[in-house]
């Protein structure tokens, strides 16, 4: 005995009723799928590499045992970010392009000395709360730089913005685990394998970034009168 028997002509019924909602799930994931596409670009970019050298100086002190730690000062960099893009998509703030892309490199610079003056010393509860809040803070900055190059993409009214914001941000959280993970496993192979102390190789690591870095500090356009 069943307890539910489909004729033919109803169950065609019920696919016939069904097509409009599988219509709009199709195009709500095509949509999602763009953005997220978007925010991962935006961080894997090998044209626009900032954003990746800001991750390695922010995990490069991290270890595997301070998983927690990291994956919450990539998401508050991500709460900073989409900030920043929802505040200059609602015109709530615009901040010249050269400024920004001035502040972007500074921000990785501060990370990385950060490093060079705290390796191998014991965290204390303050100057980790500090780093949290540092970590937001250039979260909006580094936000404020892709703003124009995203508010281009969207049109539309207020409401329908905030899926995509939220579809890229998304986006931006996935690659940036990936790349700090990718860190994490580097720093891990380095330490093991060729026996580097945690605190040379944070050493190292933000002496190179500062040096990658500095030169485009002095080649901003905001020097150009």
């Amino acid at each position: 005995m069943y307890l539910f028997k489909y004729s033919n002509e109803s169950f065609s019924k019920l696919i016939v009723s069904l097509q409009p909602l599988y219509q709009l799930n199709k195009l709500l994931m095509s949509e999602f799928w763009i953005y997220f596409q978007i925010g991962l670009k935006h961080v894997l970019d090998i044209h626009a590499y900032d954003h990746v050298l800001f991750l390695i100086a922010l995990a490069v002190p991290f270890s595997f045992k301070d998983w927690k730690r990291i994956v919450l000062l990539v998401t508050l960099f991500t709460l900073g970010h989409t900030m920043a893009l929802m505040l200059s998509v609602f015109g709530i703030i615009a901040i010249k392009v050269n400024v920004v892309e001035l502040l972007i490199p500074i921000t990785i610079v501060i990370t990385a000395l950060f490093n060079l003056f705290t390796a191998g010393k014991s965290s204390k509860k303050e100057s980790i709360n500090l780093v949290f809040f540092i970590t937001l803070f250039f979260g909006i900055i580094h936000g404020l730089g892709f703003s124009n190059y995203f508010k281009s993409i969207l049109g539309g009214d207020a409401t329908s913005k905030i899926l995509p914001l939220s579809e890229f941000a998304l986006g931006i959280e996935a690659a940036q685990i990936v790349v700090v993970f990718v860190v994490l496993i580097l720093s891990y192979i380095v330490q093991t394998v060729f026996r580097f102390s945690k605190r040379d190789w944070t050493l190292v690591m933000s002496a190179f970034i500062i040096g990658v870095v500095i030169p485009m500090i002095v080649e901003s356009e905001i020097w150009i009168r």
